[in-house]
């Protein structure tokens, strides 16, 4: 009995741990963002969120980092030449039996041996999704041209996003 109680408290933790969505940090690892320089002022920006974190997050934190990239770099705006967001699924089952190898007379449905076929029809399936968005940047210096979408005033970025960035705890200050 009490071996049920702390097995079933730690799967509650570990699961509201994995139910936090990606706070705005560098990458660490898997979930966060990056930018890497292609030349004196262009970057490729990027921004991975686990599966909690929704698509419009992803890419408003891939904005607010080009915008405080395009500051650290001392221009006025920047502008987003090519930006496009990846859908990354993975599938899930709750059944122990759904992709396992077991030999002859031991699988509970079938006779035979089976490896990585969904033999066990009855257990749910649930998709994971998880949203990466990439996008090439150019960073300007001077007055911001008005008839342009692509472009961002990098100031107004921050002032206006700034409020709805959900930061790590070592972040906040």
């Amino acid at each position: 009995m009490k071996f049920s109680i702390v097995t079933g408290l730690f799967s509650a933790f570990a699961l509201m741990a994995c139910s936090t969505s990606t706070p705005y940090l560098p990458i660490d690892g898997q979930y966060g963002y990056s930018e890497q320089k292609i030349e004196t002022n262009r970057y490729r920006v990027t921004f991975n969120g686990n599966s909690a974190t929704s698509r419009a997050d992803v890419e408003i934190f891939l904005l607010y980092r080009a915008a405080e990239l395009t500051l650290m770099e001392e221009m006025d705006y920047f502008q987003v030449v090519e930006q496009h967001t990846d859908t990354k699924r993975t599938y899930r089952s709750s059944d122990p039996y759904l992709y396992g190898y077991y030999p002859y007379g031991y699988h509970r449905r079938f006779p035979y041996y089976a490896y990585g076929y969904p033999w066990s029809y009855t257990s749910p399936v649930r998709e994971i999704k998880r949203y990466e968005a990439h996008a090439f940047i150019v960073l300007h210096r001077g007055t911001k041209p008005v008839d342009d979408p692509s472009v961002y005033d990098a100031e107004e970025v921050i002032s206006n996003l700034g409020p709805d960035i959900r930061r790590s705890q070592e972040q906040r200050y």
